[in-house]
Protein backbone atom coordinates (compact mmCIF):
# COMPACT_ATOMS: atom_id res chain seq x y z
CA UNK A 1 0.00 0.00 0.00
CA UNK A 2 2.59 2.79 0.45
CA UNK A 3 6.16 2.62 -1.76
CA UNK A 4 9.76 3.21 -0.24
CA UNK A 5 9.32 7.14 -1.02
CA UNK A 6 5.95 7.47 0.99
CA UNK A 7 7.25 5.73 3.91
CA UNK A 8 10.62 7.62 3.84
CA UNK A 9 8.54 10.80 3.85
CA UNK A 10 6.24 9.70 6.97
CA UNK A 11 9.58 8.89 8.73
CA UNK A 12 10.93 12.28 7.79
CA UNK A 13 7.86 14.17 8.67
CA UNK A 14 7.61 11.79 12.28
CA UNK A 15 11.45 13.24 12.89
CA UNK A 16 10.90 16.58 11.56
CA UNK A 17 7.60 17.10 14.17
CA UNK A 18 10.18 16.01 17.02
CA UNK A 19 13.11 18.40 16.01
CA UNK A 20 10.98 21.36 15.58
CA UNK A 21 9.32 20.59 18.76
CA UNK A 22 12.80 21.39 20.36
CA UNK A 23 13.48 24.32 18.37
CA UNK A 24 9.77 25.60 19.15
CA UNK A 25 8.69 25.62 15.76
CA UNK A 26 5.43 23.85 13.80
CA UNK A 27 6.54 22.00 11.70
CA UNK A 28 5.76 21.65 8.13
CA UNK A 29 6.52 19.11 5.19
CA UNK A 30 6.86 21.09 1.89
CA UNK A 31 7.29 18.49 -0.54
CA UNK A 32 4.22 16.86 -2.27
CA UNK A 33 1.78 14.51 -0.47
CA UNK A 34 0.63 11.65 -2.45
CA UNK A 35 -2.99 10.05 -2.33
CA UNK A 36 -1.63 7.60 0.06
CA UNK A 37 -0.12 9.83 2.51
CA UNK A 38 -3.47 11.74 2.36
CA UNK A 39 -5.91 8.81 3.52
CA UNK A 40 -7.13 8.48 6.76
CA UNK A 41 -5.76 5.57 8.64
CA UNK A 42 -5.20 4.29 11.90
CA UNK A 43 -1.09 4.30 12.87
CA UNK A 44 1.32 3.98 15.25
CA UNK A 45 4.47 5.49 16.30
CA UNK A 46 7.14 3.91 18.08
CA UNK A 47 10.74 5.37 19.40
CA UNK A 48 13.46 3.15 20.82
CA UNK A 49 16.51 3.94 22.49
CA UNK A 50 18.62 0.76 21.05
CA UNK A 51 16.67 -2.05 21.51
CA UNK A 52 14.91 -0.02 24.36
CA UNK A 53 11.06 0.95 24.42
CA UNK A 54 10.95 4.43 24.87
CA UNK A 55 7.38 5.54 23.76
CA UNK A 56 4.51 4.10 21.60
CA UNK A 57 1.13 5.43 20.90
CA UNK A 58 -1.16 5.08 18.07
CA UNK A 59 -4.84 5.38 16.99
CA UNK A 60 -6.75 2.47 14.81
CA UNK A 61 -8.22 4.95 12.87
CA UNK A 62 -7.87 8.61 12.35
CA UNK A 63 -10.15 11.53 11.08
CA UNK A 64 -7.03 13.46 9.77
CA UNK A 65 -4.86 12.35 6.70
CA UNK A 66 -2.05 9.75 7.86
CA UNK A 67 0.76 12.36 7.18
CA UNK A 68 -0.68 14.42 9.79
CA UNK A 69 -1.14 11.66 11.92
CA UNK A 70 2.08 10.38 12.33
CA UNK A 71 3.35 14.01 13.57
CA UNK A 72 1.07 13.95 16.07
CA UNK A 73 1.97 10.73 17.13
CA UNK A 74 5.59 11.35 16.95
CA UNK A 75 5.02 13.66 19.64
CA UNK A 76 2.36 11.61 21.73
CA UNK A 77 4.85 9.14 21.81
CA UNK A 78 7.91 11.10 22.77
CA UNK A 79 6.03 13.16 25.23
CA UNK A 80 2.71 11.75 26.45
CA UNK A 81 3.19 7.75 27.16
CA UNK A 82 3.08 8.07 30.81
CA UNK A 83 5.00 4.47 31.12
CA UNK A 84 8.25 6.75 29.98
CA UNK A 85 9.91 9.75 30.86
CA UNK A 86 9.91 12.43 28.31
CA UNK A 87 12.03 12.39 25.56
CA UNK A 88 14.81 15.38 25.93
CA UNK A 89 16.69 16.84 23.20
CA UNK A 90 19.82 14.65 23.94
CA UNK A 91 18.22 11.68 23.48
CA UNK A 92 16.75 12.44 19.95
CA UNK A 93 19.93 11.68 17.69
CA UNK A 94 19.91 8.33 19.60
CA UNK A 95 15.94 7.42 18.74
CA UNK A 96 14.73 5.58 16.04
CA UNK A 97 11.56 5.85 14.78
CA UNK A 98 9.44 2.95 13.45
CA UNK A 99 6.04 3.44 12.14
CA UNK A 100 2.76 1.06 11.60
CA UNK A 101 0.34 2.01 9.06
CA UNK A 102 -2.65 -0.24 10.35
CA UNK A 103 -5.62 -1.63 8.04
CA UNK A 104 -9.28 -1.47 9.50
CA UNK A 105 -9.34 -3.91 12.61
CA UNK A 106 -11.89 -6.88 11.49
CA UNK A 107 -13.95 -8.71 14.02
CA UNK A 108 -12.97 -12.36 14.27
CA UNK A 109 -14.83 -15.94 15.49
CA UNK A 110 -11.86 -17.61 16.65
CA UNK A 111 -8.36 -16.76 17.43
CA UNK A 112 -7.30 -19.76 15.29
CA UNK A 113 -7.65 -16.94 12.55
CA UNK A 114 -5.17 -15.26 14.02
CA UNK A 115 -1.27 -15.14 12.36
CA UNK A 116 1.13 -14.38 15.25
CA UNK A 117 3.42 -11.99 13.32
CA UNK A 118 0.81 -10.93 10.75
CA UNK A 119 -1.93 -9.76 12.68
CA UNK A 120 -2.18 -7.30 15.66
CA UNK A 121 -4.55 -8.25 17.46
CA UNK A 122 -7.67 -6.01 19.60
CA UNK A 123 -9.38 -7.45 22.28
CA UNK A 124 -12.33 -5.47 23.96
CA UNK A 125 -14.50 -6.54 27.12
CA UNK A 126 -17.18 -3.28 28.07
CA UNK A 127 -14.80 -0.14 28.08
CA UNK A 128 -11.99 -2.31 28.47
CA UNK A 129 -9.24 -2.73 25.66
CA UNK A 130 -6.13 -3.67 24.89
CA UNK A 131 -4.05 -3.87 22.13
CA UNK A 132 -0.54 -5.35 20.19
CA UNK A 133 1.15 -4.43 16.84
CA UNK A 134 1.73 -7.82 14.89
CA UNK A 135 5.58 -7.39 15.47
CA UNK A 136 4.97 -7.45 19.26
CA UNK A 137 4.59 -11.89 19.10
CA UNK A 138 7.92 -12.05 17.16
CA UNK A 139 9.80 -9.57 18.71
CA UNK A 140 9.49 -11.67 22.31
CA UNK A 141 9.64 -15.19 20.83
CA UNK A 142 5.73 -15.40 22.19
CA UNK A 143 3.08 -18.30 21.02
CA UNK A 144 -0.57 -18.08 20.67
CA UNK A 145 -1.41 -18.40 24.23
CA UNK A 146 1.40 -16.49 25.18
CA UNK A 147 0.44 -13.27 23.44
CA UNK A 148 -3.31 -13.72 24.61
CA UNK A 149 -3.09 -13.94 28.16
CA UNK A 150 -0.47 -10.95 28.19
CA UNK A 151 -3.22 -8.73 26.05
CA UNK A 152 -5.85 -9.73 28.37
CA UNK A 153 -4.07 -9.64 32.01
CA UNK A 154 -1.48 -6.69 31.07
CA UNK A 155 -2.70 -4.58 28.41
CA UNK A 156 -6.75 -4.73 28.70
CA UNK A 157 -6.89 -5.51 32.47
CA UNK A 158 -9.29 -8.35 32.57
CA UNK A 159 -8.88 -11.84 33.08
CA UNK A 160 -6.17 -13.82 30.67
CA UNK A 161 -8.32 -16.87 30.13
CA UNK A 162 -11.18 -13.87 28.54
CA UNK A 163 -10.04 -14.84 25.35
CA UNK A 164 -10.74 -18.39 25.05
CA UNK A 165 -14.18 -18.22 26.83
CA UNK A 166 -16.07 -15.74 24.43
CA UNK A 167 -16.36 -13.28 27.40
CA UNK A 168 -14.24 -10.96 25.27
CA UNK A 169 -14.52 -9.24 21.25
CA UNK A 170 -11.84 -9.78 19.62
CA UNK A 171 -10.40 -8.04 16.18
CA UNK A 172 -7.04 -8.67 14.03
CA UNK A 173 -5.63 -6.01 11.47
CA UNK A 174 -2.38 -5.84 9.77
CA UNK A 175 0.42 -3.37 9.52
CA UNK A 176 2.80 -2.04 6.97
CA UNK A 177 5.83 -1.39 9.94
CA UNK A 178 9.02 0.12 8.75
CA UNK A 179 11.87 1.81 10.61
CA UNK A 180 14.53 4.31 10.70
Amino acid sequence: MLNQKEKNILLKIARGALENYFEEKSYIYKSRLTKNLKKNLGAFVTLKNKDNLKGCIGYTSSDDPLYKTVSDLAKQAAFNDSRFNKLTSNELAKIKIEISVLTEPKKINSVKEIELGRHGVIIEQGHKKGLFLPQVATENSWDLKTFMDYLCEHKAGIPKEDWKNGKADIYTFEAIVFSE
